[in-house]
Formats: C-alpha cells, structure tokens, sequence
C-alpha cells in the first residue's frame, strides 16, 4: 500500500494529490460539531475530504485522525480516514477550494447584538473561498449548511463569491443550502439515517452533484429553491423547541392538578394520526369551532387558578387573533369596499358557526364601512344562528355582533355574492368555491384572498394573495 501518512504544506496537514476514485473531492469549513462529523463520515464515504478551520488545535486534531470533539464513533471514523489517506486538514481556505470539488460551510453563525443572525463569518470564507475559486477552471460547488436566515446564502454567500473571483454564478460555480438535521450525541448515526435530505440548488447540475454525494444514505432528497432550504432549518429548530416548552407546560399544569404529566404525553404521543402527523400543520386561517378555543380559554383559567405561569399555551389564542387580524389588513389594503365571503362555518361541510373566526374579520370589516356578502352552502336563512350564539356568548364576540344580521348578508348562491365584489376572502377549500373566486379574479380582477391554500399551485396573478404563502 502506498505511504499516506500525512505531510505539512505551510500550515496544511493533507495526503499528496491523487485520484482515489470517481467520487469528488470535498473541503468542510468549519470543524466544530457539524464540519467534524461530516468530514468523517464524508471520507467513509469514499470521498476525499479536506477540513479546514482556523483553529490550530481543531486542524491538529482532524489531520491526526483525533475528535475534536465527544461524539460517539466520530474517532474511529477520522482515524480511519486519515489511515485511509481520504482525511486531511488546513487552515489555507483558498487551496481546499483549489483542491476539492466541492465545499461544504459550516462556520458559525452566533447570535448578532440585535439578537439577529452575525454572517461575520460567513462573509470572511466566502472572501478566501473566492479566493480559491478565482484560481480553478473546473465548476465547482458552495454548499452553504449553517442556520442562517433567507437570502443569506445567495445575497451574502454568493454575491461575495462572484464579486471576489470575478467568475459567475451558473457557469463556473454553483451555490446551494443543505440543512443538517445532526442530533449532538448520535449524529453519526443520523448522518447515515436522515430524517430527510434538503437540498436547495441554484442550478440542476449543482443538485445532481449533491444528490449523488448523499445517494448512499439517502436516494430520494428533497430539492428544492435555496430560500426554503434556508427557511426549513430555522422552522425544524423553533418547531423542536415549541414541543419542549408545551411538554414542560403541560407538566406544570399536570403537576398543579395532581396528574402525572408524563402518563399523559406517554398517551397523547400514542396519537400519530392528529397529535403526531402533519395534520394541522399548515400555514391557513385562525382555529375555530367548539372546541380549540373555549378550551385553551379553559387550561389558561386553570393554570390561572391554580397560580401557574404558561406562557405558550396563553398566548395561542393572542396569535390566533392575530390571523384573523391580518385577513382583515389584507382587505383593507386591497382598498376593497365590498368583499365577498365564500364559507362561513368554521369548517367545509358543517353549519356550525361556533367561533368560527372568519365571523370575527366580517365584524371587524363591517365596523370599518366595509360591505359584506357571503355563503356557505350548509347555512341558509333558516340557520338556527341564535341557538349557536347562546353557546358561544362568552367567547365569540364577532358572532353575537352578526346573530341577527347574518341572514341579510347571506346570497342565494356563490355566483351571486361575488358578483361586484372588490374583494374575495375564501375560507373553504372546495372545487366550486376555487372556480367562482378564479374566474372572478381573471374576469373582473376581483382580489382574491385565499387563506385556506384552494389552489395547489397558486395562480401567478396580481390579484392573488395567500394568508401565509
């Protein structure tokens, strides 16, 4: 077997150049939790990897086949790797970039003064990654992998990239966002079973290369546009860090009540059809109906009685005002001075009207001198309106504001309340409904306000305007 033991070159620990196989060749910015353990398993891989930080002790560590860090397995990993002669490790940003194909950033990304997100960091690679790149011919490839806001990868990544090298975008190089989803302390073995791969590409050939680069752990990635990508990564963490605060919430309240806390999320995580599923996990309207807000109204009185401070779970009923609060903003914006409802139970194929809190934005519309028509087709004239209202008199002001006028607002049918209508508000997902406010946006250049998604691929109309997309 050839020699491989590592040798310096400056301040550079690496193997001499050589054409391992087809697989490129990898540098890794950054060789803290994440730069560490991609390096290892990279050159598991059958990649040659190269690493590179700033950090002497870390570059020592990663060229003799050390970790840097505690992780279970990275050791034998990079040992292997380096005996391999598939692991070296640098400080020279520029000469990785020469020597690889691709580059894989995971420098840090702290939190900035104003409490946002400090780039400093990735502003100084991309300046000496340009560097590099300045100085190939062959296309080669950024993968940007901190958490970091929208834009940031092309805006701050890219932008500096081309202006720095004085190559372009597309043709010598190509930029994408690949989140990690490694969990500290068994992130090699989530590195080798992915929840999912996201990769956010600027170009197809860019997505192709990353796509085979993973194909051994995972031949099915996720690809899509750089600033989903981006967004997915922040949502994954505030998503794991609002199950933590509602556990730890319903603990407290449990524990004030007597109950054991953990017997009752051990049943409530027995649910993966609703409490465990993407079953309302989509960006839409407010929540409404019997049920949702009478009873967060009731466990925030119960964590009020009982003493108890829970922040979450009181302030959801604030956020769910705050949707309704902005289909009404959007209407008003439009400057529309008669808007059409289409829906008005809290739910498509119901007549319940309990809370349902597109009734909320028609008061509020009405109070502002909008002129409201609507409906639904499981509510007509005859709808016991004030029935409902006697069950909802302590929590549903919008619906006590309109029990006795609702009926006059009602048209007979959905043709004939859009008909002059500025504006659309459609909160039922039906394939009626999405025709009538279609045709009346192409037609009449009726504002469409669509706060339930209706359309799978939203129309590409400046009429068109989605609650949360």
């Amino acid at each position: 077997m050839t020699d491989m033991t590592p040798f310096l070159r400056g301040n550079t620990a690496c193997v001499p150049l050589m054409c391992i196989d087809e697989k490129p060749a990898i540098s890794v910015v950054g060789l803290g939790y994440v730069g560490a353990v991609s390096t290892a398993c990279l050159a598991n891989l059958g990649h040659r990897v190269v690493g590179v930080d700033i950090d002497p002790d870390k570059v020592a560590d990663i060229a003799n086949g050390h970790a840097p860090i505690h992780e279970k397995d990275l050791g034998t990993l990079l040992a292997d790797g380096v005996q391999d002669g598939l692991v070296c490790a640098t400080d020279d940003l520029a000469f990785a970039v020469r020597d690889t194909d691709v580059t894989f950033v995971s420098v840090g990304t702290p939190t900035a003064p104003d409490g946002g997100c400090d780039a400093r960091y990735i502003t100084s690679a991309a300046k000496s990654m340009a560097v590099g790149l300045a100085q190939k011919t062959d296309f080669h490839v950024f993968v940007m992998r901190c958490s970091i806001p929208p834009g940031t990868t092309m805006n701050v990544m890219a932008t500096l990239l081309e202006d720095v090298s004085g190559k372009k975008l597309g043709v010598d190089f190509g930029v994408a966002f690949n989140p990690e989803f490694l969990r500290e302390g068994v992130a090699v073995a989530d590195f080798y079973a992915p929840p999912k791969t996201v990769i956010g590409a600027t170009c197809t050939r860019t997505a192709n290369i990353l796509s085979k680069i993973y194909a051994p752990v995972d031949d099915a990635p996720i690809i899509t546009s750089i600033e989903t990508a981006e967004m997915v990564k922040y949502v994954d963490n505030v998503w794991h860090a609002t199950k933590v605060t509602f556990a730890n919430e319903v603990g407290r309240l449990a524990k004030s009540q007597g109950v054991d806390g953990h017997a009752v999320m051990d049943i409530f995580c027995q649910d993966q059809k609703l409490n465990l599923s993407p079953y309302y996990l989509k960006p839409g309207f407010a929540y409404g109906g019997s049920c949702l807000p009478k009873e967060v109204r009731a466990v925030a009185h119960i964590a009020k009685s009982a003493g108890l401070s829970l922040p979450m779970i009181e302030n959801l009923d604030a956020s769910n005002k705050v949707q309704i609060e902005e289909a009404v903003r959007l209407v008003k914006r439009s400057g529309a001075k008669k808007v059409a409802v289409l829906g008005l139970a809290f739910k498509s194929g119901t007549d319940d009207l309990r809370e349902s809190p597109i009734l909320e934005a028609i008061a509020a519309l009405r109070t502002g001198g909008v002129d409201v028509t609507a409906h639904d087709p499981a509510i007509t004239k005859q709808t016991n309106i004030a029935g409902q209202l006697a069950y909802v008199q302590h929590g549903s002001p919008g619906l006590a504001a309109l029990a006795y006028d609702l009926p006059a607002l009602l048209a007979d049918d959905a043709h004939a309340a859009v008909a002059g209508a500025d504006a659309i508000i459609l909160t039922q997902n039906t394939p009626e409904y999405a025709q009538i406010s279609h045709d009346a946006m192409i037609n009449d250049g009726t504002t469409l306000i669509d706060v339930v998604r209706a359309f799978q691929n939203p129309p590409a109309h400046d009429c068109y305007i989605g609650i949360g997309w």
